[in-house]
């Protein structure tokens, strides 16, 4: 089982290091501008998840330079590259055992991050995000959308990236979120067209959505 496993994260590794759209993707700091106003003023410690090499924790830490600013991504060649000015602490690995105390992080943000973790992963991770939050904590993602009008038009879907070994449907996330335990779920659009509409029109309007949620 455990030579199973390490295979089968290895090929997470090995596909996402050769899924390179994250450190040129010109809507990553958009991205974390929006995940970023997200956020509590209160919410002082934060963990980047799927951080690459660290593009969106530098808007991150502009915006809210008070903020400590925790590092995760599993391809360790990125997490080699983050601005230790930036990342008070950094970590090469998965989510769903986090290395970190229970209700030690005040927020979480996980830019186009869920759609990589394996399906099996995918409860174990949401069970670990709402451990390490505290509470009132806030968990923001965003993650492709399986409804998008352009790709239902193009016959293209989510998992045609070999990086993307999951796609998350924005009804039943928010579902998963719940049986977790948070609260407060609301979904909007995100993306690239989210800098032309805003984003509270119809979500097949969008490439990708934002979830947020509260532990609480």
């Amino acid at each position: 089982i455990w030579i199973y496993m390490n295979k089968e994260l290895n090929n997470v590794i090995n596909y996402n290091r050769l899924q390179t759209i994250s450190e040129l993707d010109g809507f990553t700091e958009e991205r974390y501008l929006q995940m970023t106003k997200m956020l509590s003023s209160q919410a002082l410690r934060i963990l980047d998840v799927g951080c690459g090499i660290g593009r969106g924790g530098a808007v991150l830490k502009q915006l809210r330079p008070e903020v400590n600013i925790i590092g995760i991504d599993c391809v360790p060649e990125r997490t080699a590259r983050l601005d230790k000015t930036i990342y008070s602490e950094v970590h090469t690995g998965f989510t769903m055992d986090l290395p970190m105390e229970d209700r030690s992080v005040d927020a979480i943000i996980a830019g186009e991050f869920l759609e990589h973790v394996p399906p099996k992963h995918i409860a174990l991770t949401l069970c670990e995000f709402f451990r390490v939050l505290t509470l009132h904590g806030v968990l923001c993602m965003t993650t492709p959308n399986p409804y998008y009008i352009k790709n239902k038009i193009k016959k293209l879907s989510v998992l045609i990236d070999p990086s993307h070994v999951t796609q998350h449907y924005p009804e039943i996330l928010r579902l998963r979120l719940m049986e977790v335990g948070f609260s407060n779920i609301s979904i909007r659009g995100s993306g690239r067209v989210s800098k032309i509409l805003g984003s509270r029109f119809p979500n097949f309007l969008y490439g990708s959505y934002m979830i947020t949620a509260t532990k609480w």
